[in-house]
């Protein structure tokens, strides 16, 4: 049951429609029901571990709740990881992906690992528990929630709020417009683009850029603007990417929630860790400037290290993170570099050095995420390296699969997502305008219906993220 299908908008309908006419205190248990019916459709076969997930997470925090000795709940603790994440890496190796079991699996971790630190309370109930692993809006591709800001809202009682389901629904039909007119009409494009070098590589990084971002986002609009139609606030997952000057800072906007958990669960801990600080004393007496670095350095190798692998286990993802570690390790140690840099030559003063900056990082990311269309790392290094090449063509645009209307369309929808940012920035000015908000969004609904890409009865495609 896929978030832009008719079936899925029927199922929310119905479920919204129920959750409201039940009292407050029964409203966690349509959502339970819901998420597990929405699951149930992925197959039948995925269920077992979702509930192994939960089941785990569940007894485990439960046991280091009733526990004091420091040892016994730390063994409890690493047992549990040991288990989901052998889960996850056994189901990767295989080729063999539950829906959502990257999201849950990670939500789940995060949970077990604040209640070892104190910082969340176990759950006492199995059921509410299984509904904060199973939360089905968030399933597919996130956001990846916090126990203590998801779990309140989930038992929390709503009454129904007029503007807050428009303010869910304006959302969602704008995710289904970025996901059905935008990524999959340029999907043609980015796969006929795969067999290119030179500018056809180029342009490739770029469509798969304007692809993945209209995917991922259109699928976390949909997410969170479901949820506010039940009356729950999910975390955002972006923050305008595309306008960062430097790769730290893009990766704060981009996958939030996902940034956030690495940080929190391994670069924090990697870190700061015992065997870390022997390390980096005995590194400081050799090296004094890079044994100081070093707890960083090891950390962020270990954490991007992760997040490849989290995205699969095939040698491209493994490239694709350790790729983005040595460009932040890298712009971070040359930093007093810049520095001396601008003081001379003082560029961030001029009004073009901002533009300069936000375009250098758009082409860079853009160049290592390309790496994702290529499991063969070497396919991905010839294209890289034939922009250093005397550039051919080596592909025509009546070749990508798309039409002049199809290429128009695609720029006013790109024109409209970057231009617009994000929906939330215009609702309440829009709710003070009902007429203008009316005829807004059923030119929106139309365009939907009438632009988006579909196959056999209103069938799209699945998101990207659905792999991971």
């Amino acid at each position: 049951m896929r978030f832009t299908s008719l079936t899925f908008g029927l199922f929310a309908g119905a479920l919204l429609f129920l959750y409201y006419r039940v009292p407050g205190r029964a409203q966690w248990a349509v959502l339970l029901l819901g998420s597990l019916v929405f699951y149930l459709s992925a197959g039948a076969e995925y269920l077992p571990f979702l509930l192994l997930a939960a089941a785990t997470t569940f007894f485990a925090a439960r046991f280091m709740a009733k526990r004091t000795e420091k040892a016994a709940k730390r063994r409890a603790l690493l047992l549990c990881l040991l288990a989901d994440f052998g889960l996850l890496a056994v189901c990767k190796c295989a080729g063999y992906l539950p829906m959502g079991i990257s999201f849950y699996l990670f939500q789940s971790a995060g949970y077990v690992i604040d209640v070892y630190r104190g910082t969340a309370k176990a759950e006492g109930n199995f059921l509410r528990h299984a509904l904060f692993v199973s939360y089905f809006p968030q399933l597919v591709q996130g956001p990846i929630s916090r126990h203590g800001q998801l779990e309140p809202q989930l038992f929390h009682s709503h009454e129904y709020d007029p503007k807050e389901v428009s303010f869910g629904i304006q959302r969602m039909l704008w995710g289904a417009f970025k996901k059905l007119v935008i990524a999959d009409r340029v999907a043609p494009a980015v796969v006929a683009l795969k067999e290119c070098r030179g500018l056809g590589f180029l342009l490739l990084t770029v469509l798969y850029a304007v692809q993945i971002y209209a995917d991922f986002t259109g699928g976390i609009d949909i997410a969170l603007g479901l949820s506010r139609c039940f009356g729950i606030t999910l975390p955002e997952n972006f923050r305008s990417p595309f306008r960062a000057k430097n790769t730290a800072e893009y990766w704060r906007r981009w996958h939030i929630t996902l940034g956030e958990w690495m940080k929190d669960y391994i670069f924090y801990p990697v870190s700061v860790s015992a065997p870390m600080r022997r390390l980096s004393k005995a590194a400081r007496k050799r090296w004094p400037k890079f044994g100081k670095r070093l707890p960083v350095y090891a950390a962020s190798f270990a954490t991007w290290f992760v997040t490849g692998i989290w995205h699969g286990v095939t040698p491209n993802f493994l490239v694709w993170g350790l790729l983005n570690c040595a460009v932040i390790v890298i712009s971070e140690e040359l930093t007093p570099l810049y520095k001396k840099f601008h003081s001379r030559f003082r560029l961030k003063e001029k009004k073009w050095y901002g533009g300069f900056e936000i375009t250098r990082m758009f082409l860079l990311m853009n160049l290592i995420r390309a790496c994702d269309l290529f499991p063969n790392v070497g396919d991905y290094f010839r294209r890289l390296g034939s922009l250093f090449t005397p550039w051919t063509w080596e592909c025509a645009l009546p070749d990508l699969g798309l039409t002049g209307l199809d290429w128009a369309i695609l720029a006013l929808g790109v024109a409209l997502m970057l231009g617009l940012g994000q929906l939330r920035d215009i609702q309440e000015t829009l709710w003070q305008r009902p007429a203008l908000r009316y005829c807004l969004l059923f030119l929106l609904f139309l365009a939907v219906l009438l632009l988006g890409k579909y196959g056999v009865g209103y069938d799209a495609a699945a998101f990207i993220y659905n792999q991971f």
